[in-house]
């Protein structure tokens, strides 16, 4: 009776065990469909934003970059030169001060290995006049300017040449250097100022080519201001102000052209509208 009470509890016992293991297997199952449910789920999401707002014009696609890392309390100033100032030509001092925000430092995201990168990390665009932008990585320099009335824009980039868009991360102000008259431009108005592309890519630069450009005093809505953006002839129309990539370009020469218009989808009134560049795309020498 006790040898048939001593087995009967060891079958007991293997038929728990064998309970437990199949109920945690079940358990470790579900979690797996869970977690790959979530994957499915985050990838139908991922492609659907990577599909959202594309714009398309012949063989041209611009694609909006939205992978890139946000500095929301990053702060550029200009203490020199001065609003208004009157300054001697030859070399003029830029004095900035930067906080929340590290010069030099290279920016994660999608564009720091598959977009034209500075090796020399995130910068300065400064831009005089809406010429192509001269980027700086030391928060004071000297710069050699001629004679003649400048209107300055300065905004912190980041290492693939993205502009950073919020008010306290840009300045706007206008100076004469030698004796070239005043123009008192009113810099309170809307106004469109040219970034990227820029100058020569070569070899897997040319995938991804970021197309930037800088708004103040406006933003961009289907029924208020947009930027047109003719590459090559075929004609864009930007309802947001966001970076794009532009995909379709052949190698080569590329002409660009952007043009701030009003509601009414005609150009507005303001210094440096429209704005064009060239660029020149190249395969890597084998």
């Amino acid at each position: 009776m006790i040898k048939f009470n001593f087995n009967l509890a060891v079958l007991l016992c293997l038929f728990l065990i064998s309970c437990d293991s199949q109920n945690g297997k079940s358990k470790e199952a579900e979690n797996v469909d869970t977690i790959a449910a979530d994957n499915i789920s985050a990838d139908k999401e991922g492609a659907e934003n990577d599909t959202a707002g594309l714009l398309k014009s012949g063989e041209l696609t611009l694609r909006p970059l939205v992978q890139s890392p946000d500095f929301p309390d990053a702060i550029l100033e200009l203490n020199k030169p001065e609003e208004n100032g009157k300054l001697k030509p030859g070399k003029v001092e830029f004095d900035y001060e930067i906080k929340n925000y590290e010069l030099k430092g290279q920016t994660s995201g999608f564009c720091q290995e598959k977009c034209a990168n500075s090796k020399d990390g995130q910068h300065i665009h400064l831009i005089l006049n809406n010429e192509p932008y001269i980027a700086k990585y030391e928060p004071k320099f000297e710069e050699e300017l001629k004679e003649g009335h400048y209107v300055a824009l300065s905004f912190l980039s980041r290492s693939y040449h993205e502009s950073l868009k919020q008010r306290q991360a840009y300045d706007l102000r206008q100076f004469v250097v030698g004796k070239a008259a005043n123009k008192n431009i009113d810099l309170t108005q809307p106004m469109l100022f040219y970034s990227r592309p820029k100058g020569e890519y070569v070899g897997n630069d040319t995938k991804n080519i970021l197309l930037d450009f800088y708004l103040v005093n406006t933003d961009l809505a289907e029924n208020g201001n947009k930027v047109k953006a003719t590459i090559n002839g075929n004609e864009f129309t930007i309802t947001q102000w966001k970076p794009y990539l532009i995909e379709g370009l052949p190698m080569g020469e590329t002409k660009i052209k952007l043009e701030l218009l009003d509601k009414e989808n005609k150009p507005v009134k303001a210094p440096f509208n429209p704005v064009e560049r060239k660029i020149t795309l190249k395969q890597a020498a084998s």
